[in-house]
């Protein structure tokens, strides 16, 4: 079996990787008494007794850990923002390319994405890998999520039966325009520099849909909408959990229709003048723990939909 220990189990994306791995019979968790998580030598027993370990810390934290970690048999997963753009690390997104894969196959240091940056990632990268869009491009890019991705303590503010009346509105944040998934943003995508970035919390759990809009000058060649979701279409063709899909025919795309999956649904909108890309995801699932879990699967050498029992959305 495989042992596997998440540091940090009480917070959300802990709790949420120990619901989806309690559940299978190839994972032994190693769980740490309640009154010890935070004894360092009790946190570095378990780190270094484990198979996989699985950060979901704060960043310094999460750096703690690593540097607990002296077994060179143990790989780390670590879900906070510490080593999305350090060297050495590879970038958990297997989706992306070949070469992305083979480095979670084979690392024993792998950086699970951040939630914003994976919606962002996955529309972008693929046109700037190919030359379509230049890499010095000015980009903006809009968020949408569920407000499980502030953690505990955003969770427990917006489900406060007296919280302000501001709570039933959206709010955007970050708006000194420096929000921390930025460097990842930029650097995963190839980009030279950072998009402007307007995340926007509204008043439901979990879901988000992270939008991307371009004009067609933007590109290197001529493009179509109808050419750019082709091209899309083909790049993701074989992924497994990343599908390219028609806009919806009513014409309204909610950000929560993924919840409870590992799932990302990409949409080309608009016309042959301006497009709007958007990644619908769950911020919890393929933005959090389920990207963990398919990443452990990948680096156990385990198909990478072990332990998923979710159909493809729509």
């Amino acid at each position: 079996m495989i042992q596997v220990f998440i540091d940090g189990q009480e917070g959300t994306t802990g709790l949420a990787i120990e619901s989806l791995l309690a559940a299978r019979t190839d994972i032994r968790l190693l769980r740490i008494d309640a009154s010890r998580r935070k004894d360092p030598a009790a946190r570095k027993a378990m780190l270094n007794q484990a198979d996989v370990a699985v950060l979901c810390l704060p960043d310094e934290a999460a750096r703690e850990s690593v540097a607990m970690t002296v077994n060179p048999d143990v790989r780390i997963l670590d879900a906070s923002t510490a080593h999305r753009t350090m060297t050495g690390w590879a970038y958990g997104f297997a989706e992306l390319s070949g070469k992305h894969r083979q480095a979670i196959a084979t690392g024993r240091r792998i950086a699970v994405p951040g939630c914003h940056a994976t919606g962002f990632v996955a529309a972008v990268y693929p046109l700037v890998a190919s030359g379509l869009l230049p890499k010095d491009v000015p980009l903006t890019c809009h968020s949408i999520t569920g407000y499980s991705g502030g953690g505990k303590k955003m969770i427990t503010a917006y489900e406060d039966q007296n919280r302000p009346a501001a709570f039933s509105s959206p709010r955007q944040y970050a708006l000194n325009l420096s929000h921390k998934h930025l460097p990842e943003m930029t650097r995963a995508t190839g980009l030279e520099t950072p998009p402007a970035f307007n995340p926007i919390v509204c008043d439901f759990y979990a879901g988000m849909a992270v939008s991307v809009p371009l004009h067609a000058r933007q590109f290197a060649k001529p493009m179509t909408r109808a050419g750019l979701q082709e091209f899309l279409s083909e790049y993701y063709n074989k992924q497994r959990f990343v599908t390219v899909r028609d806009a919806p025919a009513d014409g309204f795309l909610p950000a929560n229709l993924l919840v409870g999956t590992n799932e990302l649904s990409l949409y080309v909108n608009g016309n042959d003048d301006m497009f709007t890309l958007v990644s619908v995801l769950d911020n919890l699932g393929k933005g959090a723990a389920g990207a963990a879990m398919q990443n452990l699967n990948i680096a156990m050498g385990l198909p990478e939909d072990t332990g998923f029992q979710e159909r493809k959305g729509s």
